[in-house]
């Protein structure tokens, strides 16, 4: 089980990570049988993802859905080997102007690694 500063530490990184537009650097954070899962509006959301491989290529896609994002933390709760982020994201929009979405993430550790990360969007 992870300890509490350990959890927050790892998050903290893997979230800071996806600015970074690597989906081979935000994997470094997480288990080989991890699962993500994007919850959204009908036919926002894109899916539950399993394993390595499958979150690597839904964290891979995420320039084509959101061009030239930036992701931004800005609050992180932890106890133990869980934990919860409110972020915000912005886009490049096709028309030349911006696109933001809030959200929330639920993440549940192994370890020093991820191996849940529950991604929670508005329902619009």
């Amino acid at each position: 089980m992870s300890d509490t500063n350990t959890t927050i530490e790892v998050v903290t990184r893997f979230e800071n990570n996806f600015n970074t537009y690597d989906a081979d650097v935000v994997m470094q954070d997480m288990t080989d049988d991890a699962v993500f899962e994007h919850v959204a509006a009908e036919g926002k959301s894109i899916g539950r993802f399993e394993g390595r491989e499958a979150v690597h290529a839904a964290f891979a896609s995420l320039p084509e859905h959101f061009p030239n994002y930036k992701l931004s933390v800005s609050d992180i709760i932890a106890n133990g080997n869980r934990c919860a982020v409110q972020w915000s994201i912005e886009w490049d929009l096709p028309d030349g102007g911006k696109g933001e979405l809030k959200g929330a993430d639920f993440f549940r550790m192994r370890g020093d690694k991820i191996c849940e990360k529950l991604s929670y969007l508005p329902l619009e």
